[in-house]
C-alpha cells in the first residue's frame, strides 16, 4: 500500500467525525479535493486513500481496522475474516472512473450490499437508489400524463353491466 499522509476529518486530532446516521441521503453531495489529486495519482493503489477523505467514508468500518495495522485497507484476505461495514473496489476503468460499494459483511460468504459510491474524473459521488430512481422517474412521467386528463371525456364504469359509459358511447368491458 502506498503510505500517503492521512488525517482524521478533525485535523485538530480530536476523533475522528462520526460516519453518517443510516438512512442519510448524502446523493447531493459531491467530494473533490484538488490539493490531493495534483500531489497523488489516482489509481487502484490509492483511490480508497482518497475515498477515505470524503464525508462518505465511515471511520468505523472494516478497512480502516486493516489501515491501523498497515495492512491495504482492500486486502481481501483479511476483511474477508472479519465482520461488519466495509468497503470493496468493485469496477475499475482506470483513471476516471471507480466503483466503490459499502456492504455488511456477516460471515466470510454472506454480504449484504449497502451503498454504492462513484469517483468519476476525481470527483467522488453517492450513488441513487434504484427505488429512487424509479420513483423520480414515476413522478417525471405523472407530470406529463396529468394535462392528457382534461382532454379525455368524463367516463362512468357501471360494474353490473360491465360496460363503460363515455358521453353516448358504450364500450364493452
Amino acid at each position: 500500500m502506498a503510505s500517503t499522509p492521512m488525517m482524521p476529518p478533525n485535523a485538530d486530532g480530536s476523533a475522528p467525525a462520526a460516519p453518517p446516521l443510516p438512512g442519510t441521503d448524502m446523493t447531493s453531495i459531491c467530494f473533490r479535493d484538488q490539493l490531493w489529486l495534483n500531489t497523488y495519482p489516482l489509481d487502484r493503489n490509492l483511490v480508497f486513500d482518497y475515498f477515505a477523505l470524503s464525508p462518505f467514508y465511515d471511520w468505523t468500518c472494516n478497512n480502516e481496522q486493516l489501515r491501523a495495522r498497515a495492512i491495504h485497507p482492500l486486502d481481501f484476505s483479511h476483511i474477508s475474516k472479519m465482520t461488519g461495514m466495509e468497503y470493496t473496489l468493485s469496477e475499475v476503468m482506470e483513471p476516471n472512473l471507480f466503483v466503490i460499494r459499502k456492504q455488511k459483511r456477516d460471515s466470510p460468504e454472506k454480504v449484504t450490499p449497502m451503498l454504492t459510491y462513484y469517483i468519476l474524473d476525481g470527483s467522488i459521488y453517492q450513488a441513487p437508489q434504484l427505488c429512487n430512481v424509479f420513483a423520480a422517474r414515476l413522478v417525471s412521467i405523472l407530470v406529463f400524463l396529468m394535462p392528457l386528463n382534461c382532454l379525455l371525456p368524463p367516463v362512468s364504469y357501471m360494474p353490473l353491466s360491465r360496460q363503460t359509459k363515455s358521453s353516448n358511447l358504450y364500450l364493452s368491458a
